[in-house]
């Protein structure tokens, strides 16, 4: 029996190397593997808790609720969105997010706040900042070229962003030569 299941705290591509190699190594049939969910084919009952252990050891969940998969999904197309480099949204995150999940956004920033406790706006600047840490990490771009990859207006705005979310100013975090980047499964 074909199955999809959705999953909570994936967000890269190394968490579908784990779980692919893991379902694999269980010689449970894979049938395709992206972002947020799995698509199997089970044979037992068994077969569902060897996944459902898969996932428990690797720090992942099951999603169990319609509402934690809208959750989940605004997570997955905003990390999609941030892969893609220069950062372009054609109008506003609203109507990428509505298009992206075909729902209403309304419906979608509500359940969003009420499941993470923060809207989906303040969400995608944490993860802008995120994003910003590992640019700087890597030296192949300054300051202005960062904020130009990232979409924002001026590198004032991105300065004044960046010390507000991290308490220290851009040139500050890159002489620590520092990791302290947050785990995007781990921002709230």
């Amino acid at each position: 029996m074909t199955k999809t299941l959705h999953i909570k705290n994936m967000v890269c591509d190394r968490c579908i190397k784990v779980l692919k190699t893991e379902i694999k190594s269980h010689n449970i049939k894979l049938l395709d593997i992206e972002l947020g969910s799995v698509q199997i084919d089970i044979n037992s009952d068994n077969d569902l808790q060897v996944i459902q252990n898969i996932l428990n050891d690797n720090g992942f969940e099951l999603i169990a609720t319609p509402y934690e998969k809208i959750r989940e999904d605004v997570k997955i197309n905003l990390i999609k969105l941030l892969n893609k480099l220069p950062l372009n949204l054609e109008g506003n995150l609203s109507e990428y997010l509505s298009s992206q999940m075909n729902q209403d956004y309304a419906k979608i920033s509500k359940v969003f706040s009420v499941t993470e406790g923060l809207t989906i706006e303040k969400y995608f600047i944490k993860m802008k900042i995120e994003k910003v840490k590992e640019l700087i990490q890597i030296p192949t771009y300054n300051f202005t070229e960062i904020s130009q990859l990232l979409d924002y207006s001026h590198i004032n705005h991105l300065s004044r962003q960046f010390k507000s979310e991290t308490g220290v100013s851009l040139s500050k975090y890159k002489v620590a030569q520092k990791n302290f980047r947050n785990s995007l499964d781990k921002i709230s």
